[in-house]
């Protein structure tokens, strides 16, 4: 089962040096959610051959401009492609004021349902869980009231044991009792425990999006573990002051939040445009953990079983 992290966009504050403002694309299971709006994003979309009407949520951190500006463009194009179904948004509740606002200054009148849920920045929250997947967010600390999210695969069923399965006649519905966690009588007559035919579930994956805060020591117990941890690293050590000032984290901050949480993957991003070249951001990175890679847009983040 798929679950992965497609970056459409990286920088910070503005489009610069080929670089665009934060947007992502999670897939699990083949169920998409877009994670942040910045300007540009749906021609980003285009760029990397998004399935755009596979988007049915879509996730905003915070209300500067850089994360949601977008949003209006990829509603309205929704409406200009004759989407149907409904799109859930979650984010600040100012949200929904803006962009009913902004359909009502255009008089748009969408064909399809807008649905809005709004976050809160003072405690964690379940915003969505289906049979595949819950979402949650956790407040972050910026200029503005802002969010993270994560998510988390639910557990999936037992597999099924080849080796002890092999030479036995199992009927469709043994399969589907077998990896529900039930014994089997099998056709012959003969009885199996569950646990003699099946090994334990996959553990579930998680990612945890930390959008634009400062460094956070405490966000180890909420992102413990995790598989993939994207966190922005706007600026590069020398500039510990002027990311403090501005409520961002950099990379050496980045890099030992992962340390500390002991996750296993690092995607650090929301580059500020004073830097051309990034390898040097992720030198920094890699020297405290190794493990870490650049939000390069159009790369995919696969997380494996």
């Amino acid at each position: 089962m798929t679950f992965e992290v497609k970056i459409l966009g990286s920088n910070s504050a503005v489009a610069q040096h080929g670089r665009h403002p934060t947007s992502q694309l999670v897939n699990i299971h083949d169920k998409y959610f877009l994670v942040d709006c910045g300007e540009g994003t749906q021609m980003r979309m285009n760029d990397f051959k998004v399935k755009r009407f596979k988007i049915n949520h879509i996730f905003i951190s915070h209300l500067h401009g850089d994360h949601y500006y977008g949003l209006i463009g990829v509603i309205t194009t929704f409406q200009l492609l004759q989407r149907l179904e409904p799109l859930t948004i979650y984010g600040p509740p100012l949200l929904e004021e803006i962009i009913q606002l902004q359909l009502k200054a255009g008089g748009t009148q969408l064909n399809y349902p807008l649905l809005f849920v709004k976050t809160q920045d003072n405690h964690q929250e379940l915003l969505f869980s289906d049979a595949d997947v819950e979402i949650h967010s956790f407040p972050l600390q910026h200029r503005i009231p802002t969010t993270g999210f994560l998510f988390v695969e639910k557990s999936t069923q037992r597999r099924i044991n080849g080796e002890k399965t092999k030479g036995l006649t199992l009927l469709p519905k043994d399969f589907i009792d077998l990896k529900e966690g039930r014994d089997v009588t099998l056709s012959d007559g003969s009885f199996f425990k569950n646990d003699s035919l099946t090994l334990p579930p996959y553990p579930p994956r998680r990612y945890a999006f930390c959008s634009d805060t400062k460094f956070l020591p405490e966000l180890r117990s909420i992102i413990d573990g995790v598989d993939l941890l994207y966190h922005e690293a706007t600026f590069m050590n020398d500039a510990e002051k002027r990311a403090n000032d501005t409520y961002h984290s950099t990379t050496g901050q980045a890099a030992i939040l992962a340390e500390m949480a002991g996750v296993k993957h690092l995607i650090v991003g929301h580059f500020s445009s004073k830097y051309i070249e990034l390898n040097f951001l992720l030198e920094e990175v890699r020297q405290i953990f190794p493990n870490s890679d650049l939000a390069i847009e159009g790369a995919t983040f696969k997380v494996l079983r």
